[in-house]
């Protein structure tokens, strides 16, 4: 029997092609254009990352491979690597027919097959939440060796920690008053996709995330946050609040709800 305190990494056969195909961010504009066009925040992320020709670029959890696909048609060597078997034939398939230099495999996040000093960019996409804080720590580690110096890890992550467990119950409540809450769910990991009650388990702050790169040993540390764009009709009341909440602080630091984190070797 094992003595380990810490908990086990979760089963990778609870990411499963429908998983990707219909919980994993991206997944509607991935089946729109087969993975031609990310997200808005896939983009979004991807775009800080500068990835230039002749870069050597490791996509660390790559899901569905379209981010594979992306480094690769910039000129850049494209390597991708997933803890679940399905990911990996998922991104086989959307690379089958490029032409550029890449690479995919299963690999446990925790112990990387490559030597140090060999990456220009890691990009963590939606990734940290999946890992237990030990594990990330590893995970992190691992980042730093195989980075180049001056190599840079750029993570994105989601929900905001302190959206779920401050701010979300407020704007739950106000829904409820409004007769929205069968929308509201008590569990804000349930909101939208159920399934992130039982594969989210290190959801970040501004803190938290700092703290992680800061014990890994990168530096020149950048990390913010963004929420997706509130396209509402609500009137002049809501209008208002909802301006205050994404764009005052400290109330924004509550109440947008994406992470991001870039830092370097």
């Amino acid at each position: 029997m094992s003595n380990d305190p810490r908990p086990k990494p979760l089963p990778q056969d609870l990411y499963t092609e429908e998983y990707f195909l219909t919980a994993c961010e991206g997944f509607e504009e991935f089946t729109q254009s087969e993975g031609e066009h990310l997200s808005r925040r896939l983009s979004q992320a991807f775009q800080f990352a500068t990835v230039q020709p002749g870069m050597r670029v490791l996509d660390l959890g790559c899901g569905r491979g379209e981010i594979v696909r992306h480094v690769s048609r910039l000129g850049a060597e494209s390597f991708g690597i997933d803890y679940a078997q399905v990911a990996v034939r998922m991104t086989r398939r959307v690379m089958a027919h490029e032409s550029g230099k890449s690479g995919v495999a299963r690999s446990d996040a925790k112990m990387l097959p490559f030597v140090s000093d060999t990456f220009d960019r890691v990009l963590m996409f939606d990734v940290v939440e999946h890992l237990h804080p030990w594990e990330l720590d590893t995970c992190l580690t691992e980042v730093r060796r195989i980075l180049k110096p001056g190599g840079q890890i750029i993570i994105h992550t989601a929900p905001n920690r302190w959206y779920d467990a401050y701010a979300y119950p407020i704007v739950r409540q106000l829904r409820r008053l409004m007769g929205q809450g069968a929308k509201y769910p008590a569990n804000p990991r349930a909101l939208n996709v159920a399934i992130n009650t039982e594969v989210h388990v290190n959801e970040q702050d501004i803190l938290r995330m700092r703290a992680f790169l800061k014990r890994a040993q990168f530096h020149g540390i950048r990390v913010w946050l963004d929420t997706p764009p509130q396209h509402r009709s609500e009137g002049g009341l809501m209008a208002a609040l909802r301006h205050i909440a994404f764009n005052w602080v400290p109330f924004a630091w509550f109440f947008e709800r994406e992470v991001f984190a870039v830092g370097a070797k």
